[in-house]
């Protein structure tokens, strides 16, 4: 019988949802017309920073989210005037739609502390540059007399104003009061009500309600059904909280948490304390599509801060306008995945061994106690991602398939190992059988009967034995 590839498969809504080898992080997500927009920072495969590459657009049918396509390079770090010698990295951005009916790019360098804008007449395509956010007089915003510096620009403009929300946390820092907000005029770019803070920092949450969950980065604006919600990246890093509000500069309250790129504090498959996927910052925002909204976010590869992907989930509102805590999924929530054919094994939502760790470096890489999602050749490369370093007891998991009949899996591994590949539908489950794999120097596929029962499951796969196992597949067969 002839089953599914992995590239058909990959037509389905999948996690990362663009290619395994494009890295764009801090996604905020936007239904112009009948697609959906991406734009985020553009990290690198092997970078050692933040956000080295230009902002690239990638886009997809907002009936078809299996489905997306590269809109190209859109705004490139030496447009700015203020980037001439390419010190600064182009650090993560948002889009409005002005009143003149132009979309507006608004964005931070990593070594100023003011906000640039681009613009352009089209969703994607080419931006130029426009200006700098500045008061009256023509200060800067952000090199004005008391200003806190600008960072994470996000943006709404509705009713000729544009609401600008900006700022960085700084964890235990009395100098940094968490996020602010901004009214600008019709220009995109005067000042017309200065920063209010609006979500506080770590040295200004006491009685508020926020403690534990103080603003850190990453503020990102929405509205629904009247009400403002203020998505933002809190003092954990793993998480996007959010708080709403009937107004757009005041009395925000906080209401929880979104998603975890490691689903820490989710306790229906697991202890809420375990963390199921290696962590560090995290990004993003929510959209409607469809009539069904979604959060957008990144999760960390190659054992590293610097080589982010992005993902979805979907989100569910109750009536009263607060939202429960998205899970990590491999199909967005969007599932369940066919239970038939090739899975490339770096759309692993869940990765974990016997050694409990939750963020990785702040620089350098992880060691060779953990295993990590990462690619072959250099960045720009088209290969597919697999799993590296599966060592002894690490766990690869994978959510949801709709399981009919299987009842043998194929794997594809490659390395210096020797043992085999337990299957479960639980993390912590009876294993239902398992595949041998043995040492190799390519990728070569061995297989066994390995009965998965009918029905809608998650799939683990545990490395037993000794070595380390390079995992690029699986194949689910009848």
């Amino acid at each position: 019988m002839k089953y599914p590839s992995v590239s058909e498969n990959l037509r389905q809504v999948t996690n990362p949802y663009l290619p395994s080898w494009e890295y764009v992080p801090d996604g905020e997500p936007y239904v112009f017309g009948d697609r959906v927009y991406v734009y985020g920072s553009h990290d690198f495969f092997n970078g050692d920073l933040y956000c080295m590459g230009d902002y690239v657009c990638w886009s997809a049918p907002a009936d078809d989210l299996g489905s997306w396509r590269y809109e190209g390079v859109i705004y490139r770090k030496d447009q700015d005037p203020h980037n001439g010698d390419l010190q600064g990295n182009l650090y993560a951005p948002d889009v409005t739609i002005g009143p003149d009916g132009r979309y507006y790019l608004y964005y931070v360098l990593s070594n100023v502390n003011f906000v640039s804008v681009a613009v352009c007449d089209t969703p994607a395509v080419a931006y130029e540059f426009y200006g700098y956010v500045h008061y009256p007089d023509g200060t800067l915003l952000g090199l004005g007399a008391g200003d806190e510096a600008q960072f994470d620009p996000g943006v709404l403009t509705e009713n000729g104003r544009t609401y600008l929300y900006t700022g960085f946390g700084g964890v235990g820092d009395p100098n940094k009061h968490g996020a602010m907000a901004t009214v600008l005029d019709a220009d995109m770019l005067t000042v017309l009500e200065a920063p209010a803070f609006v979500i506080p920092s770590t040295a200004t949450s006491g009685g508020t309600g926020f403690e534990g969950h103080e603003f850190y980065e990453a503020p990102s604006i929405r509205k629904k059904d009247g009400l403002y919600y203020l998505i933002y990246s809190s003092v954990l890093f793993h998480e996007l909280c959010y708080a709403v509000s009937l107004e757009p500069t005041r009395g925000f309250v906080y209401q929880g948490v979104l998603v975890s790129s490691g689903d820490l504090h989710i306790d229906t498959y697991k202890p809420a304390s375990k963390c199921a996927y290696y962590t560090a910052n995290n990004h993003g925002s929510m959209v409607e599509i469809g009539g069904e909204w979604y959060i957008f976010y990144h999760r960390h590869t190659n054992g590293t801060n610097f080589s982010r992907q992005g993902c979805l989930e979907k989100l569910h509102f109750r009536p009263d306008g607060t939202v429960p805590q998205a899970e990590m999924t491999s199909c967005g929530g969007c599932g369940p995945l066919r239970g038939l054919g090739e899975y490339p094994a770096y759309l692993a939502c869940n990765l974990f061994n016997e050694v409990e760790k939750t963020y990785v470096p702040w620089s350098g890489w992880m060691d060779d106690r953990f295993p990590k999602i990462t690619q072959e050749g250099r960045d720009g490369d088209e290969n597919n991602g697999y799993i590296a370093n599966m060592c002894p007891h690490a766990t690869a998991g994978f959510k949801y398939f709709d399981c009919r009949g299987v009842g043998r899996i194929r794997v594809r591994t490659k390395g210096f190992a020797a043992g085999r590949l337990e299957v479960r539908t639980a993390w912590d489950g009876e294993a239902l059988g398992s595949v041998p794999v043995d040492y190799a120097n390519v990728w070569h596929d061995t297989e066994a009967d390995v009965a998965i029962p009918d029905g809608v499951h998650a799939l683990y796969f545990t490395f037993e034995g000794e070595g380390r196992l390079q995992f690029a597949s699986f194949t689910l067969m009848e």
